[in-house]
């Protein structure tokens, strides 16, 4: 076949004959052509090379029947006068054909044979130069995802394709004919690849309908909306007179459940309270499922206190005569500020519009607080009876609603009277990642915020470090700041100098962990390799070129390990693998007690849920990570 398909091109009748079902007639009409009798008119003999031939043909989208297969009608000389310019590879992407390379050119398609019957006709030009590779392909729109980006083209080895055809040549015509419902599988059209999710819908709609942020969340509002309406009824008076009280109550659970260092204490305590052997596994994982879904307590009481502050307006103005306007209007301008940050806090808007969910939330509390302690003073020092105000520090510090408002304005005080601008030293391998470096040595498991401009925003990192002299945050280049520091990194950065507790923190409550990190995400769980650690530790580590984007010192800080304490898979070598399998078989293998993650949404969900159907506890980032 390649002698007689050397330098010419062909008709390809895609279809099968108007015939009871069999191939009568094409002995004829080859020997009319000049055709070798034996070749791709003949039924391929066995199954399994049937199935070959089925699945080299569709690499292409081409689709043969069962009788006869792809029959070469005729051929012609190749002419190279008329060019294609343009076409489109299997996976949809586009290309030029440069019209000076005779091995990208191909001639337009003569007419077909005329005494020819049924069946479609396909106009395939063919010469040793040009291969099925790189043939632009119009019989059916490809089903693969397409690229967005051009691509280069690479002509194989012609002598080897003609090979692996003539493989099937010399089979008999009357054996092994296929079914009819066989010939109806091979007309079903390829199935659709699925479409990647967003990391947006990830995120809020396939958390599950009952996890524990959630219902801390619906536990938190259900108990200040049963109070409330215990005290609407006339069961609990305390309430009924306190109301603005119990607002301001869930505005200092909040701020407890965002303060960082009240945070590292809890994590401290929880480690050293619970991180012993003879310590239920069960309570740990409870332990740390709580404490890394606070935040349903912090959403919780946000709406709470909005609920419990409308509450207390409106028997304020029920009760009008006891009370002045000024104080109306200060509460209606809490109520207003409370609404907005928690419309700015929804998940949608946070996701979509980060920078304004984060400055609205922060000077919109601010403001707040300023009038909370407006509120405050002119809720104590008014006297309805002469309707003036007695500002007299005895009258404010025996009031708990005074009291309340020192703790809120503290907690939210403290992490901004340590923020220093610090020198650091910032180094890139490639434009993927950089590495900042800081003076002074972390404990594992730690996590830090570093900022451009500390007033605009606030970006957290996972912390390297031995503990000892110095340690550095390895920042993936996915946003504006992050690319910002490879391509113009800064010789001064701000930062708060209280760092903070996560979930890599908790692995310290547990004996045996496998820690599993994608791309950058290796930062978090690093440290527990470099310094002494309660838990004996398992790192799977994926990525893409490790030396060439994230640099020889990230390498180097991993070599001298067994193999089955660390596991790197550079996707670059090896390909893309099954992240939730290698997870499992690592934390069977390592007898872990519990999984950690940290990848992206799609990523995370996968390898625990993964590891949940294995029977192996397992957590990963929330949506409020």
């Amino acid at each position: 076949m390649s002698e007689t398909m050397n330098g010419g091109a062909a008709y390809i009748l895609v279809g099968h004959e108007k015939s009871e079902g069999t191939c009568r007639g094409h002995e004829a009409r080859r020997r009319a052509y000049g055709l070798p009798i034996s070749g791709f008119d003949r039924t391929l003999k066995s199954q399994d090379k049937r199935k070959r031939l089925k699945r080299k043909v569709k690499s292409y989208t081409f689709k043969y029947q069962a009788c006869g297969g792809l029959r070469i009608i005729n051929q012609q000389s190749m002419d190279y006068s008329r060019m294609v310019d343009r076409c489109s590879s299997c996976r949809g992407v586009a290309f030029e054909i440069n019209r000076n390379n005779p091995r990208s050119s191909v001639n337009a398609p003569p007419a077909p044979p005329e005494n020819e019957r049924s069946g479609r006709w396909i106009w395939l030009p063919w010469n040793q130069k040009i291969s099925l590779d790189a043939f632009p392909l119009a019989l059916e729109r490809s089903m693969s995802r397409p690229s967005s980006h051009f691509c280069d083209l690479e002509f194989a080895d012609d002598n080897k394709e003609l090979q692996d055809l003539e493989e099937y040549e010399g089979q008999d015509q009357s054996e092994n004919q296929k079914p009819v419902d066989d010939i109806e599988k091979q007309n079903q059209p390829l199935k659709v690849a699925k479409q990647r999710e967003s990391r947006l819908s990830i995120l809020l709609l396939d958390q599950g309908l009952f996890t524990v942020y959630k219902c801390l969340f619906l536990a938190c509002l259900t108990l200040n909306v049963i109070g409330l309406l215990l005290a609407a009824t006339g069961h609990f008076p305390y309430a009924n007179r306190k109301a603005s009280l119990f607002s301001i109550g869930n505005i200092l659970a909040l701020s407890l459940c965002r303060s960082e260092a009240f945070l590292r204490i809890v994590f401290w305590v929880t480690v050293k309270l619970l991180g012993r052997p003879w310590v239920p596994l069960p309570l740990k994982t409870a332990t740390t499922s709580f404490l890394q879904c606070l935040g349903g307590i912090h959403s919780g009481c946000g709406v709470s206190s909005i609920v419990w502050l409308v509450y207390a307006l409106i028997l304020t103005i029920a009760n009008k005569e006891n009370t002045s306007q000024e104080i109306i209007n200060v509460a209606f301008t809490i109520l207003s500020l409370l609404c907005i940050s928690s419309l700015a806090a929804f998940p949608l808007v946070r996701h979509l519009h980060h920078n304004v969910f984060e400055r609205t939330h922060r000077f919109a509390g601010w403001t707040a607080l300023i009038l909370l302690w407006v509120f405050i003073v002119l809720t104590i020092c008014y006297e309805p009876i002469h309707e003036t105000y007695d500002f007299r520090v005895s009258k404010l510090v025996n009031k708990q609603e005074f009291w309340f408002t020192v703790a809120i304005t503290i907690l939210i005080i403290l992490p901004w009277v340590t923020v220093r601008r610090v020198p650091v030293e910032i180094t890139a391998a490639s434009t993927h990642a950089a590495i900042i470096k800081f003076e002074g040595g972390v404990q594992a498991g730690i996590l830090g915020r570093i900022s451009p401009s500390p007033l605009s925003e606030w970006h957290a990192f996972g912390i390297i470090s031995d503990g000892k002299e110095e340690h550095m945050m390895l920042a993936g280049a996915v946003g504006d700041f992050t690319k910002s520091l490879v391509s113009n990194p800064p010789s001064n950065l701000w930062v708060r100098q209280v760092h903070f507790a996560g979930l890599p923190y908790l692995v310290n409550l547990y004996e045996r962990v496998v820690v599993v990190a994608t791309g950058s995400g290796i930062c978090v769980f690093l440290s527990f390799l470099l310094q002494p650690c309660p838990a004996d530790v398992c790192l799977v580590w994926v990525a893409k070129g490790i030396e060439q984007n994230f640099g020889k010192g990230i390498k180097e800080m991993m070599n001298g390990f067994p193999k089955d304490k660390v596991i790197i898979h550079d996707t670059a070598i090896s390909g893309r693998p099954n992240v939730a399998e290698m997870s499992v078989t690592a934390a069977m293998n390592w007898r872990a007690q519990v999984v950690i993650v940290t990848s992206n949404p799609e990523g995370s969900r996968d390898v625990v849920s993964a590891c949940k159907a294995a029977g192996i506890p397992a957590f990963g980032p929330i949506w409020d990570s």
